[in-house]
């Protein structure tokens, strides 16, 4: 599965770089469509789906299956592909065959009556997190494809909840919820040396094989050059300082390495505080068809899937509904992407001194949803509208 994890976090980093503002994605929900879609696709749209892909054409249907049957495979992930087409349209036995099992269902005469049952079906497959279908679907629609991704996880340790008041940056004067935690793993901590400058990483370990990245990126950096660093890290292709071999004072984005009084002689501490979070965000995928290799399979003047069916068909429409929730206790996440193919204690003795690493995320900073075994990134984001305080 090694080549499928590192093509769908190559989309990730490629969707990342286009990233000016607040949002959530998941290019492991996007990812099986394109790749189903190159399976069946000829000509010009062959070739931009199979760049986008990142494998060859007629691996793209394997792949795409790898990825499904892992992501069924791990803890604190539930994800579906689901397949709806019109009553006259005959698939090629050979591409159907490479689908999941018990994917396939039929878009009926009532345009509204479909809608509404593949509504219910993002909302069931995602826990009620994604309550819509990200597509119109069209009175002319012929094909619907879609996957559903949720993923859920509680901390190993909880954060304490805080309130935070950030005195400078684009949060200076809001009160805001934050969130704090102390541990004796500064490994956890990294300062990375990323092309476009430094990013703090903070791995956030959950209970189901899932972690959370936090990534502050120096002032000035763009979300798409944090993000994409943060990937690079995840691909062990960046060099990375932890924070137990920091110098001491600043060591990096929002990292101050300090030592304190102590009444033992205690090993180095790691302190983290940041802010909760609940993002939500709807992507047009034809708006960045090049991004997705749709340029040539979204022109309506001619059928572009062969592969797929007899009848010529174009995509009318791609999108993703996606959504992340971080708190004290854990994480969550959910994202639907379609296509449409259409025509305390007493005052201490202090006697030594102790190590402390703090960490503080009281700006715009990155997220991402990492499976900790295979180091795929099931969602990533940007946050710039924290969670006030009640």
């Amino acid at each position: 599965m090694n080549d499928t994890v590192s093509a769908v976090n190559a989309l990730t980093a490629r969707w990342a770089r286009g990233t000016r503002q607040g949002t959530v994605f998941s290019a492991a929900g996007v990812w099986p469509l394109l790749a189903f879609l190159a399976a069946g696709a000829t000509g010009p749209a062959r070739d931009e789906l199979t760049r986008a892909v990142g494998l060859p054409a007629d691996r793209a249907a394997a792949g795409a299956r790898e990825l499904l049957d892992g992501l069924d495979a791990m803890s604190g992930v539930a994800s579906a592909l689901g397949l709806w087409t019109d009553r006259a349209l005959e698939l090629r036995e050979q591409w159907a065959a490479g689908l999941p099992a018990d994917a396939h269902g039929v878009l009926g005469p009532d345009a509204a009556a479909s809608r509404e049952a593949l509504d219910a079906w993002a909302a069931k497959r995602t826990g009620g997190l994604v309550e819509r279908m990200p597509v119109q679907l069209s009175e002319g629609a012929r094909l619907v494809l879609a996957t559903a991704l949720a993923l859920r996880t509680d901390w190993r340790h909880p954060f304490r909840e805080t309130v935070l008041r950030p005195g400078s940056g684009p949060w200076q004067g809001r009160t805001l919820t934050g969130l704090h935690r102390s541990s004796v793993r500064p490994d956890r901590l990294g300062v990375a040396a990323g092309p476009d400058g430094p990013v703090t990483t903070v791995k956030v370990p959950g209970g189901d094989g899932l972690d959370v990245h936090l990534l502050l990126g120096a002032e000035g950096m763009a979300p798409g050059q944090v993000l994409g660093t943060g990937i690079g890290v995840l691909e062990r292709a960046l060099p990375v300082t932890t924070g137990g071999r920091l110098p001491y004072g600043a060591a990096g984005p929002g990292v101050a390495v300090e030592r304190q009084p102590s009444v033992a002689p205690d090993p180095t501490r790691l302190d983290v505080t940041t802010v909760g979070f609940a993002v939500r965000a709807d992507h047009d995928l034809l708006q960045l068809h090049g991004l997705f290799g749709l340029s040539t399979a979204a022109d309506a003047r001619e059928g572009h899937f062969p592969g797929i069916c007899a009848a010529p068909l174009a995509i009318g429409a791609a999108g993703q509904s996606a959504v992340a929730e971080f708190g004290p206790l854990g994480f969550r996440a959910a994202a639907v992407t379609a296509v449409v193919a259409a025509p305390g204690g007493g005052p201490p003795q202090y006697r030594y001194e102790s190590t402390v690493v703090r960490a503080v995320f009281d700006r715009p900073f990155g997220f991402l949803a990492v499976h900790r075994e295979s180091r795929l990134v099931l969602a990533a984001g940007w946050i710039t509208d924290p969670t006030p305080t009640d």
